[in-house]
């Protein structure tokens, strides 16, 4: 394996940090969207007596008496709290590839660099280029394909979460503007 990145070259770095990275979002974000869910899939009278930290600034704000429109502004900002770091995702995703990509085109110039560079050639001598250009092509597509799934599973772990908010928050402001 260690064989592998130092026949890379050196874009093997960032696309193992990128892996690491896209991992270590995707268990956090996986785990913080497990324990939202535990916390607001349940009947609207145990929600408001355990009082879920994502959902204490909406009930605080139809207990103040905020009108729907603020209660909008209030969820909005409760699901980009929960949707924060998802963005990264996405770049690690988008950029890996290129990584692997560029990793491409600096081994095949070192192989051309070799072809020009002798009278004769023998494929042993391109050898190194093609490694580095095979290896960083394949390492930013192995990192990029699982986080751009996970990407897409936690974007929909967020809309799902971003429902469900809303309808306890329109069912509590209903309930407190009718009275109940």
């Amino acid at each position: 394996m260690i064989d592998f990145v130092l026949k890379g070259g050196f874009l093997m770095y960032p696309i193992l940090l990128c892996s690491v990275a896209g991992l270590a979002i995707i268990i956090n974000k996986a785990v913080q969207y497990r324990r939202i869910f535990r916390s607001i899939e349940r009947p609207l009278n145990e929600v408001l007596q355990t009082r879920p930290p994502v959902l204490e600034p909406l009930i605080e704000a139809v207990e103040e008496g905020c009108d729907e429109q603020e209660l909008s502004v209030v969820g909005t900002r409760q699901v980009r709290e929960a949707e924060r770091g998802l963005s990264w995702l996405g770049l690690i995703a988008t950029i890996t590839p290129l990584l692997g990509l560029t990793g491409t085109v600096i081994g095949m110039i070192k192989a051309f660099m070799v072809i020009a560079a002798s009278t004769s050639v023998n494929p042993s001598m391109l050898a190194g280029g093609i490694w580095e250009a095979l290896i960083t092509t394949a390492a930013g597509l192995l990192v990029a394909i699982p986080v751009s799934v996970g990407h897409h599973y936690l974007e929909k772990q967020a809309d799902d979460i971003a429902f469900i908010l809303k309808e306890l928050t329109m069912s509590l402001y209903l309930r407190c503007r009718d009275g109940v």
